[in-house]
């Protein structure tokens, strides 16, 4: 019997959006794979609310670059699927390459590329560019939901401006930055500059959103979210549009 051991990922917590391949769903198919295959599960690595594309996920990590792992107990790494491991193709057989320098197998059990001889490289790259096209699809589609949002003066993610913040998807404002934005304005109407006018509110105690002291350029800043401000809304280079959020300014 060989010794393996099992990964799982998800993207998000509750398994919606693009991720519906749950954490029970995998586990179910790899406890499957491993019993027709007298494969004995030595322990379960799981990262949870990771993307598939990217590369920063400490059960990964773990297994491919601790200490620990330089002489492995185990003859394998089973996944219930290979976008599991990634979705980008170079990503994947990268991972691939790591383990296999530790002379650790690395299977898929949907897949099940071994099965294929040698067409197996050539299956195992076609599902992987499968698993790719479908991540770009995905982000295509997002971004044209955020277009449409944003045509319609919907917040559609990037920085909130300071002054807002974010409740539901819904831009609103935040009181206590909402009185800072309204003061800079006013200096701004009197001519004050912007050292000057950062001088002042650092003097009065107020703070940027960050908790720090205000310069000429965090001023500045502000002032060139004037349109925001006066209720009209920006998605990236689309054009200006009425905003659904409050102005703060009048």
């Amino acid at each position: 019997m060989k010794n393996i051991i099992a990964y799982c990922r998800v993207s998000t917590a509750g398994q919606t959006g693009e991720d519906k391949f749950g954490l029970d769903a995998q586990r179910e198919q790899i406890e499957d794979y491993c019993r027709k295959n007298d494969l004995n599960i030595l322990d379960w690595y799981i990262d949870e609310g990771i993307s598939g594309v990217c590369d920063n996920r400490p059960a990964l990590d773990k297994i491919l670059y601790d200490d620990e792992f330089k002489n492995p107990p185990y003859e394998a790494v089973v996944v219930a699927k290979s976008d599991r491991i990634a979705r980008e193709i170079k990503l994947y057989f990268y991972y691939e390459m790591l383990l296999s320098k530790k002379n650790v197998q690395l299977i898929s059990v949907v897949e099940n590329f071994g099965d294929f001889g040698a067409f197996s490289g050539i299956l195992k790259s076609f599902t992987l560019f499968v698993a790719e096209q479908e991540r770009v699809n995905i982000q295509k589609r997002t971004s044209g939901g955020r277009k449409i949002k944003a045509s319609k003066g919907g917040y559609s993610g990037g920085r909130v401006p300071y002054g807002y913040e974010v409740t539901n998807g819904v831009m609103t404002i935040k009181d206590s930055e909402a009185e800072i934005v309204r003061k800079i304005f006013e200096m701004h109407a009197q001519g004050v500059g912007l050292l000057q006018t950062a001088n002042k509110l650092n003097d009065m105690g107020f703070h940027t959103r960050k908790g720090g002291q205000f310069y000429a350029s965090n001023i500045k800043s502000i002032i060139e979210n004037e349109k925001t401000y006066r209720g009209f809304y920006k998605y990236g280079g689309a054009d200006w549009v009425k905003g659904q959020h409050e102005p703060i300014l009048k």
